[in-house]
């Protein structure tokens, strides 16, 4: 009666809940594609593109903007079953997946996510309601949207930008929150025995040949192979051939399993298997194709069978248990049936395993002649060895705090952008600290650009520009890739056409290793966050357009851009000399540079004071002070350096660890010394890499497993206060996303010694390259005043009134393009004349700031043979447009050139005034493009306002 009750209880309750999110879900608005869908460019204008819930008629939700949308159905639970981009009606997703997983305490369970679909090339809404629940998963309990939030607090400095910017991104966050239930708990403890939970010795996919595998070949035929045309696993055979693989394993193995595809063989004495050389016998598993069952043969007679009927695909496993060998198959690797089983005598132990085409006492002799051929494939061979501890006892009653723990899963959708953000939190409601060993905050399985039968050493990747924050290791946003993404083979997408299904079609967001991190009871765990921009175009300069335009909305910062200048001397007269210059000619930032004498870490009472007077008299005179610091690639000592296994590096050659005693004292330095002396710029150099420690001795980190995450942590706290303080940070790593303003546009610091005209050359090539992935105020360059890494007088400025015409020109190239450089030396000028083309060209940047700041269309790339061009594009500002030519040459040009002025948003005419000076109108065509009539004296420029 108890029981009747109980379940009752629980019915009732399902049917309110159920009831409850079904009103929920008939409050929202109605979505279809055709009246919620926006016309007009994301780019050129503000399409009021405002992020929400709505629902289908069907009752799933939809987020989106207008611009994009992702579909969610959230029963029997939540999974996304739709992710589109709408101006242009493409669909991306072509398979459910799980909205992300997580390993807690050693055991890994999906969130949400649905199972069943039997093709992943395409998704179907009619095949939906068929589609089942992972009873092991985090399930749906109920939803939220709200305001988007600020990541952390961000102290604007508006002297420093184009135009205020919005902090947070105004849009929407949906949160999807997730609980496990007993049948999960009840589910997992039933599945602890899996294969997936034992210890994995080997594994092997075939995708070379490893050398620990002895192939066996008969010789009946010349064809006869285990490697068919380069593709290793392949088997090509006669009917009654012996052809195969063995090798030997570790002696702890428990399991052992292979995947086997029969192809066109239709053995069946010789058919495709799976066998063994014991001590005192040889049993085989083996596939009789033409009759479509697997037999056991024990090593003395067939002991066994299982009907399989006409499927292509099988897994053989044997697992050593009680004295005895299971043999068994299966359909899909998961549901095993005992085909037959060995008693084990005392002392037998596996001396070789053998993959492939064996005789009918498992042994490589060939029967009687046949001219039957057929092409099968050995696709995986694993080696398992026994379970961890954590697998022991009554699981059900072991795990049953975990249904105290609850998953949220986050989606922030943008205004105006076609955008989504995405991440996890894990709150541990229970009354023990758990583990968050690892995560995968994003799955998602995606349509193919390309269609490749054949092998491709680069593949292009679907049309997704994703980003995350969690990030190290250069300036390039390609180290995503190596850090916290990837764009993977899909193993379910088995009817694709790549020939060995190695399309890279499945994102997944989840970091290399760990994070491996404890949180205590009442706490929660936050992972990185994934940025996706669903691109409309394959066009580079609009996808570059368009990565660059969610950068600096998700990085609002990067859009300061402050005037600096590199004194090389950090005493104070020096110091006070390079402020009293910058000031002079608009100048709005010092850094003591490099081998200046500055010292972060020298927190005596008598350098914090020296620093706070500095600081304060640059703030008399309306500039910023702030230093150098070299974090990575230096050597502390054995007990504080990144400890790695034999045969291992640090990225940059010699690295301290960030969790070290050293390096938390480091970072507790930094902290007191901008605190303190109220300096507003940091220039942080070699900053963490992303190398594990292995340490165990490190106060900060427990092992390798932990390390990364806990020195990501440790370095991104900090540049979050800096943020939240107004300091600016130039970084020369990927760390936008976590405060910081500013990275290397992009040279090698070797070309500032080749003689002074290649520079310019040189210069304005490193903007035009850079640009493509940032937007002017993102990346610095460098001017070397004085001699830096050698060329003598032929490559350096000073003095600079006898090379003024070159200075000026560096200038010209710097501020036309909107990018601040690092100007290294003792002084901005050395002359009344110098001062005046310093404070000439500042000027025309503070004039011009908002444009110039802006994006960059790329026109004519700098090869020194003919002019070189870049469009300035701001479509919102008054000036639309600003276009910089340039002349390299000897000898003045005279040109009619065509630009493209779509992205400045005008139609029609547009007025153009050149230096200032000149105005005319110029008429547009159709596509946007207008003709600029140019003269331009030798080794000059010209520009043009767009208005």
């Amino acid at each position: 009666m108890n029981y009747l009750k109980k379940q009752l209880y629980i019915l009732c309750l399902l049917g309110v809940l159920g009831q409850a999110k079904q009103s929920y879900s008939q409050q929202l608005p109605l979505f279809s594609k055709e009246s919620n869908s926006l016309s007009g460019d994301w780019l050129i204008g503000t399409p009021q593109a405002k992020a929400g819930l709505f629902k289908t008629k069907e009752g799933h939700l939809v987020f989106s903007n207008g611009l994009v949308s992702r579909t969610f159905t959230t029963f029997p639970n939540v999974a996304s079953i739709g992710l589109d981009e709408l101006t242009g009606n493409t669909a991306f997703l072509r398979s459910i997946r799980p909205e992300a997983s997580v390993t807690i305490d050693g055991f890994t369970f999906d969130v949400g996510g649905l199972e069943g679909q039997k093709v992943h090339n395409y998704l179907l809404k009619e095949w939906i309601p068929s589609l089942k629940a992972n009873p092991m998963a985090f399930k749906f309990h109920d939803y939220k949207i709200e305001d988007t939030k600020p990541r952390f607090g961000w102290k604007k400095r508006p002297n420093w930008m184009p135009k205020d910017m919005p902090w947070p991104v105004p849009g929407k966050e949906l949160t999807f929150t997730y609980t496990l239930d007993q049948q999960a708990i009840d589910a997992l403890a039933a599945k602890n025995k899996s294969d997936q939970n034992r210890a994995l010795l080997l594994e092997d996919k075939f995708q070379h040949l490893d050398s620990g595998w002895k192939l066996m070949v008969s010789k009946s035929h010349e064809r006869n192979s285990f490697v068919n045309e380069g593709k290793v696993g392949e088997i090509m055979a006669l009917e009654n051939a012996a052809v195969f693989a063995e090798r030997t394993v570790p002696q702890e193995v428990k399991v052992l399993v292979a995947k086997m595809n029969k192809g066109t063989d239709q053995s069946n004495d010789w058919g495709l298997g799976f066998g063994l050389s014991l001590t005192n016998s040889n049993p085989r598993l083996y596939w009789r194709a033409s009759e479509g069952k697997v037999v056991f043969f024990d090593g003395k007679r067939d002991n066994g069978t299982f009907e399989v009927g006409k499927v292509d695909q099988l897994w053989f496993r044997y697992e050593i248990a009680d004295k005895e060998l299971l043999a068994q198959a299966s359909l899909d690797g998961q549901q095993w049936r005992t085909v037959g089983h060995l008693p084990l005598k005392s002392g037998d132990k596996i001396q070789l395993v053998r993959v492939g085409k064996m005789d009918p006492n498992g042994g490589n002799k060939d029967g009687k002649a046949s001219t039957k051929e057929g092409r099968s494939k050995i696709e995986g061979f694993w080696a398992y060895g026994d379970f961890p501890s954590q697998f022991a006892g009554d699981l059900s009653s072991k795990l049953a705090y975990m249904k105290n723990i609850t998953v949220q899963v986050h989606y922030d959708l943008y205004d105006d952008m076609p955008i989504f953000s995405k991440w996890i939190t894990v709150q541990n409601q229970s009354d023990r600290e758990i583990v968050v060993n690892s995560f995968k905050s994003e799955q998602l399985a995606v349509f193919e650009p390309e269609s490749s039968v054949d092998h491709r050493s680069r593949w292009l990747y679907p049309n997704i520009t994703v980003e995350t924050d969690y990030t190290f290791g250069g300036m390039s946003d390609e180290i995503v890739y190596s850090s916290s993404l990837e764009w993977k083979k899909d193993p379910l997408y088995t009817t694709q056409v790549h020939y060995d299904r190695e399309t890279p079609c499945l994102l997944e967001v989840a970091p290399k290793m760990g994070p491996e991190q404890q949180v205590a009871a009442g706490g929660e765990f936050a992972s990185y966050r994934v940025w996706e921009l669903l691109n409309d175009s394959w066009e580079r300069e609009r996808k570059s357009l368009g990565y660059r335009k969610m950068l600096r909305s998700m990085a609002p910062w990067a859009t300061e851009n402050p005037i600096l200048m590199h004194v090389r001397s950090s005493d104070n007269e020096s110091v006070k000399k390079a402020i009293d210059q910058a000031s002079e000619v608009g100048f709005e930032m010092v850094i003591m540079t490099f081998w200046s004498g500055f010292n972060a870490e020298d927190d005596s009472p008598e350098n914090l004071k020296r620093m706070k007077e500095l600081a304060d008299y640059a703030h008399s005179k309306g500039i910023e002070l702030g230093g150098y610091s070299l974090l990575a690639s230096r050597h502390i000592d054995a007990k504080n350096d990144v400890v790695l296994p034999e045969g291992m590096h640090p990225r940059f050659g010699s690295s301290p660890c960030i969790e070290s005693e050293w390096g938390q004292a480091y970072f507790k330095k930094l902290y007191n010394l901008y605190e303190s002396s109220g300096l507003g710029v940091f220039e942080h150099d070699g900053s963490y890499p992303g190398d594990w420690c292995y340490s165990t001795d490190h106060p900060g980190h427990h092992n390798e497993k932990d390390s990364q995450w806990n020195q990501f942590k440790r370095i991104t706290d900090f540049y979050k206060w800096c943020r939240e303080k107004g300091i600016y940070l130039n970084i020369p790593d990927m760390y936008f996303l976590n405060g910081g303003n500013k990275v290397g546009m992009g040279y090698r610091e070797a070309n500032w010694s080749l003689p002074r005209a290649q520079q310019e050359i040189v210069e304005r090539q490193n903007i035009f390259d850079g640009t493509w992935a940032k937007a002017p105020s993102m990346g610095w360059m460098f001017v070397p005043l004085v001699e830096y890494q050698g060329g003598g007088k032929e490559a350096t400025i000073e003095p600079l009134k006898d090379h003024l015409p070159h200075y000026e020109q560096r200038l010209a190239n710097l501020f036309g393009a909107g990018v601040q450089a690092c100007y290294r030396g003792p002084q901005l000028y050395d002359s009344p004349e110098t001062k005046n083309v310093v404070a000439k060209w500042v000027n025309f940047y503070k004039k011009h700031r908002e444009v110039l700041d802006s994006d960059i269309i790329h026109v004519r790339r700098p090869d020194g043979m003919d002019y070189d061009a870049i469009l300035h594009v701001n479509p919102a500002g008054k000036e639309k447009g600003l276009l910089m030519i340039y002349n390299p040459l000897d000898e003045a040009i005279k040109r009619k050139i065509k630009v493209n002025l779509y992205y400045t948003g005008l139609t029609g005419n547009a007025q153009v005034v050149e230096q200032d000076q000149n105005s005319s109108i110029i008429p547009l065509n159709a596509a946007s493009e207008a003709i600029f009539e140019v003269n331009i004296p030798a080794k000059s420029q010209t520009w043009f306002d767009i208005k």
